[in-house]
């Protein structure tokens, strides 16, 4: 079977439930929504934040979405995604996300960031900084990043810093490690797992992109779905595709209960 093949059976226009998606078109749940709102707030008052959740949670998700309502002309979005590049890593990629060649010897380069973040900020452009994984991040790269919040006398920062991870991140950040960080940090949001009408309403706002607007799934599968996925959205995608694979395998036009129970069973081999 071909992709083309399962999009002629059901009628798409294209693919449900793939990561191909534009934050304009991201479902509004209610703890994506709540998440973007904490951002958009982190960014107004360039402070820092914690955003927490599970994996496939949507944090990520809820960052883009975030980031896709910020002006371009007003704000420089540095987006560090690989904590295993190290403390200097993270003076690296602010310095080329803000168009510079970073110095190679770390004590000027700690000096031409923090130069190029106090720079934006005298243009009238507010500086986000999201660190994604921000729970594999060690000790020493969290240290490095409040001595930067930390640049100007404490009087003010010079960017909004965002961190994202799983859960265990709210945990490390309460050790008395990091004790000078912790109580600069201005909120915390745990995004959580969709509700079942979530789940139904995520599953037909994903459909009605791929062209269907109708009932696609059955009530049973959905709750089946939901019910394996923990109303987590990535899980709740791979086992929707996965039911549709099913689905147009089973010669069927509705995705039931047997196509649902089908679809978890071959995730779960996998």
């Amino acid at each position: 079977m071909s992709i083309d093949q399962i999009r002629s059976h059901f009628g798409f226009t294209k693919m449900p439930f793939t990561k191909e998606i534009s934050p304009s078109d991201l479902h509004p749940n209610q703890g994506r929504l709540e998440a973007v709102a904490r951002i958009g707030f982190l960014v107004d008052e360039s402070a820092i934040g914690v955003i927490t959740g599970e994996v496939g949670s949507g944090k990520t998700v809820a960052v883009r979405k975030a980031v896709s309502l910020l002006e371009p002309s007003r704000h420089s979005i540095i987006y560090l995604a690989n904590p295993a590049l190290g403390t200097k890593g993270i003076y690296s990629g602010i310095v080329s996300h803000l168009g510079e060649s970073p110095c190679f010897y770390k004590t000027p380069l700690i000096s031409q960031t923090i130069s190029l973040l106090a720079s934006e900020s005298e243009k009238g452009r507010k500086v986000v900084v999201v660190c994604d994984e921000a729970h594999l991040l060690e000790g020493s790269q969290l240290e490095e990043l409040r001595f930067l919040t930390n640049s100007d006398m404490d009087s003010s920062s010079s960017f909004a810093l965002v961190l994202v991870g799983q859960p265990n991140l709210k945990a490390r950040l309460r050790l008395g490690t990091f004790s000078a960080l912790e109580p600069r940090i201005s909120l915390r949001y745990s995004v959580p797992p969709m509700k079942s009408e979530e789940t139904k309403s995520y599953t037909l706002h994903h459909l009605k992109l791929a062209g269907r607007t109708d009932a696609l799934f059955s009530d049973e599968a959905l709750g089946l779905i939901h019910q394996v996925s923990r109303g987590l959205p990535r899980a709740v995608n791979n086992l929707a595709r996965q039911a549709l694979i099913a689905t147009f395998a089973n010669k069927s036009a509705i995705v039931d209960e047997k196509s649902a129970r089908q679809a978890i069973s071959e995730v779960d081999s996998e």
